[in-house]
């Protein structure tokens, strides 16, 4: 729902790896961003209406993705698809932080727009140390983090890493490709790792990580 520049690309992307796609969209005006190679089915008309989306096939559908530029319509129409049609896999689109957090708690997956370009801006802005939350779960018991490897971790193995923070590191991403590493790969300068850790034990985990190995740790 939405053929803006995000929709229609995702439906593209979609399109391109072998799934039928339809979109809806208020503006018919909005489906040449499609280009003419799309295959799949416009629909024109409210995302929220179920009319509509039952003329979109939301009862054959495996998932539904609302993207629209509004957030009230985002989420009423993620909430129609699951709760009127029984589409296990929605997703909606939030420009409000506050809100995207309430939905997520609610079991409605979303994507905090504003948070998430300006996590990916700082990722590129800040020096090596910075971390940015990129998950937290509904729960509010674990969180995954994006962190550039401090200095002082440098040469030390993902192993003595894990150890000393209480953490598990999911993923390495090095010159660009991102690996699932073993405790016994050696951290490199520029290193981005994925972190998971109890929301409970932030302070110390970040605290642990700017200060470096114990000595006994060396």
């Amino acid at each position: 729902m939405g053929c803006g520049r995000v929709g229609s690309t995702l439906a593209q992307r979609l399109e391109g790896r072998g799934h039928s796609v339809a979109v809806i969209d208020s503006d018919p005006d909005a489906f040449r961003r499609l280009g003419p190679s799309f295959a799949g089915m416009t629909v024109t008309g409210l995302g929220f209406d179920r009319d509509i989306q039952r003329r979109a096939g939301i009862e054959r559908a495996d998932a539904f993705a609302a993207v629209s530029s509004g957030d009230n319509s985002n989420i009423i129409s993620a909430r129609v698809a699951r709760e009127q049609f029984g589409v296990d896999t929605v997703v909606a689109r939030i420009y409000d932080p506050g809100r995207a957090e309430v939905y997520e708690r609610l079991g409605v997956p979303t994507v905090a727009t504003v948070t998430w370009a300006a996590d990916q801006v700082l990722r590129k802005l800040l020096p090596a140390g910075h971390s940015s939350v990129v998950y937290t779960d509904p729960s509010g018991k674990v969180r995954a983090d994006q962190v550039f490897v401090p200095q002082a971790w440098v040469g030390r193995t993902v192993g003595a890493l894990e150890s000393a923070t209480r953490t598990r590191v999911a993923s390495v991403s090095r010159y660009g490709a991102a690996e699932i590493p073993d405790t016994a790969m050696v951290l490199q300068d520029g290193d981005v790792l994925h972190l998971f850790s109890r929301i409970s034990d932030s302070e110390t985990v970040f605290a642990t990580l700017s200060e470096g190995p114990r000595q006994e740790e060396s």
